[in-house]
Order: C-alpha cells, then sequence, then structure tokens
C-alpha cells in the first residue's frame, strides 16, 4: 500500500489516523488515506487564506500555473489514470482519458478571459464592472470522476484569484492526494491544499467560518445540508446535484441506428454519471424494438476489472451505491418488469452488476422516479408525445435531457419544451469546458464551466471614476 500524504502550505501532512481506500474490482481495502483532523483542517484554511494577497495580485503568473499544471496531467496521465482504475473502478482506458481531460479543462481556463466592461465613459464619469475573487473557496468532489471534477472547480476558482482547499470522496481520495502532491511543483504554497476525510470533514468545511465559496459536486440531500450550513455566513455556493434524464424517442426515429448512442450515453462510466440517461422513454410502435438494441448492446458488452485488457465496464464503485442498484432493480423486478437484459449481480469478488435493460414499467417504479445512478436502464412505453415530455419533466430533477428523432428542427422543438439545464438533439452527454453545466430544479445552484462557471468564483466591483 502506498503512502499518500494531504497538501497543506505546500507541503506533505500525513494525519494521527488513516482510512481505508477499497479496490471496487476485488472489494478490498488497497490502500489507506490520511484522516484530517480539526486543527489540520484549521491549518489548511489559514494556509489558502495567507496565499490569497500574492496569488490574486498576479494574473499572468495564474495564468503561466494553469498551463503548466495542465502539463504536468498531460505527461502524468498514465499513473494518475491506474490510481483512479485502481479507487474507482473505471478501465483504465477511459481513466487516462479523464486526467487528459481535465488537462483540457485547465488550458481552457488558463487562457479564458476575465472581462473589465467599460459601462460609461462620458465627462462625467468612467465607471467599470471588474471581477475580483472571492477569497479561499472550499471545494467537494465526488467519487464517479474523482479527478476531472477536482478540476472543474480549481481551474476556474484559481483563475479568478481564489485559493482552494479541496477535498474528494473518501471513496476515491487517492488521486486527489496524488493531485496535490503533484501541484506542489508548479503552484505557490496554500493555493490549493488538499485535506482527506469522511462526512464528517465535509460539514466542518462548509461550516469553517474562512471560505467565501462552497462549491460541491454530490446528492441532493448532501447539497441540501451544503446548502444550510452556508446560509448562516452567507457563503456563495455552487451546487451540482443529481440527474435523472429522460431520453425521448419520437415517432420517426431508427432504433437501430440510435440504439448505440442511448446506451453509450446511459452505461459512460458504468451509468454513474450525474447527466447520463437515467430513462428512456419509446414510443409504442418502436417499443419493442427499442428494448431489444438495447439489451443487446448490454449482453455484448465486456464487464471486468478496470486493468483487464478488453474491459468496457468496470465495478460499480462502492458497496452503498452497489447495494442501492440491486435494491431498485430488484424493486422493478418485483413490481412486474422484464429484465431483458441483466438484471442481476456479477459472481465473484468487487462490486459488479450485469448491464440492465428494463422492459414493461411505467413512472411511479422507483428505479424510473429515482435516479439510479449505475448499469441499469428503464426504457418506458408512451402513446402521447404531451403525456412523454409531462413524464420527462415530472421529477424534481433537471440536470439533462435529450430528444432522438429523424427531423433534427423536430427534434429541438421538443428538446425545448424539457424542463432541465441542458438539453440535447441526437446526442447525449456532449460535455465541454466552454459549455456551461447546471440544473433546474433540485439538480443544483448554479453553473460550472464556460465563461459562466468563472464568473461564479467572483464578486462584481463597481470602479467610478469621476471626472469633474
Amino acid at each position: 500500500m502506498s503512502d499518500y500524504t494531504m497538501t497543506i502550505d505546500g507541503e506533505a501532512v500525513s494525519a494521527p489516523d488513516t482510512f481505508g481506500v477499497v479496490n471496487p474490482a476485488t472489494g478490498e481495502v488497497a490502500a489507506q488515506a490520511p484522516d484530517c483532523t480539526r486543527e489540520q483542517l484549521d491549518r489548511a484554511m489559514a494556509a489558502a487564506q495567507a496565499a490569497l494577497p500574492g496569488w490574486r495580485g498576479d494574473e499572468a503568473a495564474r495564468r503561466k500555473a494553469l498551463h503548466a499544471a495542465a502539463d504536468l496531467l498531460f505527461a502524468r496521465s498514465e499513473e494518475l489514470g491506474r490510481i483512479i482504475t485502481l479507487e474507482q473502478g473505471k478501465p483504465l482506458k477511459d481513466a487516462t482519458t479523464e486526467v487528459l481531460g481535465a488537462g483540457v479543462w485547465l488550458k481552457y481556463f488558463a487562457d479564458l478571459e476575465l472581462p473589465r466592461e467599460v459601462i460609461q465613459d462620458d465627462d462625467n464619469a468612467l465607471v467599470e464592472v471588474v471581477r475580483r475573487p472571492l477569497g479561499v473557496v472550499a471545494a467537494i468532489t465526488p467519487w464517479n470522476f474523482p479527478l476531472l471534477l477536482a478540476i472543474w472547480k480549481l481551474a476556474p476558482a484559481l483563475l479568478a484569484g481564489n485559493t482552494v482547499v479541496l477535498k474528494p470522496s473518501p471513496f476515491t481520495p487517492l488521486s486527489s492526494l496524488r493531485l496535490g502532491e503533484l501541484l506542489r511543483d508548479v503552484l505557490p504554497p496554500g493555493v490549493v491544499n488538499v485535506v482527506t476525510g469522511g462526512d464528517e470533514l465535509g460539514a466542518w468545511m462548509t461550516a469553517h467560518p474562512t471560505p467565501r465559496k462552497i462549491s460541491f459536486t454530490g446528492s441532493v440531500a448532501t447539497g441540501k445540508r451544503v446548502a444550510a450550513s452556508a446560509a448562516p455566513d452567507l457563503k456563495r455556493v455552487t451546487l451540482e446535484l443529481g440527474g435523472n434524464d429522460p431520453a425521448i424517442l419520437l415517432d420517426d426515429a431508427d432504433p437501430a441506428t440510435v440504439a448505440d448512442r442511448l446506451f453509450g450515453a446511459a452505461f459512460a462510466n458504468n451509468g454513474q454519471v450525474c447527466s447520463a440517461i437515467k430513462r428512456v422513454y419509446a414510443p409504442e410502435s418502436l417499443y419493442d424494438d427499442v428494448v431489444e438494441a438495447l439489451a443487446a448492446k448490454a449482453r455484448a458488452a465486456k464487464v471486468g476489472d478496470g486493468m483487464a485488457e478488453g474491459v468496457e465496464y468496470g465495478p460499480v464503485n462502492n458497496a452503498p451505491q452497489y447495494e442501492r442498484v440491486k435494491e431498485l432493480v430488484a424493486d422493478a423486478l418485483s413490481g412486474g418488469a422484464r429484465a431483458a437484459a441483466g438484471g442481476r449481480p456479477v459472481d465473484g469478488p468487487g462490486y459488479f452488476f450485469e448491464p440492465t435493460i428494463l422492459a414493461d414499467l411505467s413512472d411511479g417504479t422507483r428505479i424510473v422516479d429515482e435516479e439510479q445512478f449505475g448499469p441499469a436502464l428503464p426504457v418506458v412505453k408512451y402513446r402521447d408525445l404531451d403525456e412523454a415530455i409531462a413524464r420527462a419533466n415530472g421529477t424534481h430533477f433537471g440536470l439533462s435531457g435529450s430528444v432522438w428523432g429523424a427531423d433534427p428542427d423536430r427534434a429541438a422543438d421538443v428538446a425545448a419544451r424539457l424542463e432541465c439545464g441542458t438539453a440535447w438533439v441526437n446526442t447525449h452527454l456532449a460535455l465541454a469546458p466552454h459549455q456551461p453545466f447546471g440544473g433546474f430544479k433540485w439538480s443544483g445552484v448554479g453553473v460550472e464551466n464556460g465563461p459562466w462557471g468563472l464568473y461564479g468564483f467572483t464578486e462584481i466591483q463597481v470602479i467610478h471614476r469621476a471626472k469633474r
């Protein structure tokens, strides 16, 4: 088991206690991570606060450092990818792609403009609107894309001139710890501090008096607690929470043509993507063909240890999520649903579950109404398109959705009726650093990515200079 250290004020820091990090492909503890104490968190916050003046005062140095950090990730993509596969479970190819994607995000923000807007320039006054950093940012990240989603927060926060204390999920702390170790070579001490621990550490961070912003990605329930904890201190928050993304197939869609893309967008990262397709609505005339086309993809999928050659889908990341997937599939089957493919755990060690396509079920079934976040996809039949849209919108979620059909203009008109932050047409999971990402309703507050994500890490200040 390798030794991983926290990063506080640019230094390697261990902790009095550690906690085990499980390899989900085996179910066995593969490494130990430091369990941050309250005093160590205070030190990390103090280091971030002390680093603020120098960091926010030199925009050119910030941009140079972000480029250097990106180059570092590109150079260490294989090393970091293996760590992600060990702790998260995804195939090594996908894990390495995640690291490379994190580098792309860093490069994008390193070159993104920080606008200084002149809103008045006349004989009376010169009035400018500038964006200033908020201060220390507490960043709390999930286990599905542990490195990429950390960079989604770090890159804009750092460009804007903030400093950061980062806490990864206790299920996947190792890649963030290693990231912190590597960043010591390219960032001034205190600019990025990485601490690890359980839910208690997250609660300490959100209630801590130092941060002026909390950026959180995770479940709806935890997001509500984060917002409640931030409210007494009026901390700014960005919350990227759960999704139950619908995909609506129109009656002119070709099941054979769209099945591959539907399956890919539903089962990416083994279904553990907040904006993955979580339920498919198919018209009666196409229903059986859609179910069978998706089931054929599920039956052909290669599931196994992410370190093995040719594996397409790894395990569910952790025991609680594995149990949830089992529970939701069992509930659907006991209620009359049919497993067109899969439907069972895979025999043997680890948290493996068969890629599952569920048919003959409808809204009101838990796996349709709730977010499964795993390798099981319900396909729901509809007769009337307006009814399908209403059912797609009839949840507390509103992250993303997609519409599929032969006429892209018609599909776009339907997509515009979805109540969600991103509505795709004939695609899904098309994410990019320049494209804002956020949710309606319980799926979140604020957005990440693009200039809009950058602005979320800033305060607006008016500079008004009188001319007479």
